[in-house]
């Protein structure tokens, strides 16, 4: 099994990587971040004072994962469910919507301690490395 993972696991990743490394180690390989969390985590470095120390550890977890891009089959894949959850009265977040179609279109778990953001995209396998 091969797991993206949400900004919130990658940020505790890099603010306290021994919380998280026998996880990035045990799946090496198999660990890819969407851009679209790569943004979330450029915006949470250019927003601090001196962003060199984030911007480090960035270039750094590059390294360690796979980047996915926000692609052609993504983008349908979150239309078809967004109409399906909103027929539902369901809304989800487009940013997270987005994450998780890059998620489903590449059979991936997604990884994140906001599940309860996630749990009614349909189909989506979910997993929080942060519980105990």
């Amino acid at each position: 099994m091969s797991f993206l993972l949400d900004t919130n696991i990658v940020s505790a990743h890099l603010r306290r990587p021994a919380g998280l490394t026998h996880r990035f180690l045990q799946h090496s390989g198999r660990l890819a971040v969407p851009t679209l969390v790569l943004a979330e985590l450029y915006a949470w470095a250019y927003g601090r004072d001196n962003p060199t120390s984030v911007l480090d550890k960035i270039r750094s977890l590059r390294s360690e994962v796979r980047v996915l891009t926000f692609e052609e089959e993504a983008a349908e894949r979150f239309g078809i469910i967004q109409n399906q959850l909103l027929r539902q009265g369901i809304t989800v977040s487009p940013v997270d919507l987005m994450i998780g179609a890059v998620a489903l279109v590449n059979d991936l778990t997604l990884v994140t301690h906001n599940t309860k953001d996630f749990q009614n995209i349909p189909d989506l396998r979910l997993q929080d490395w942060l519980i105990a």
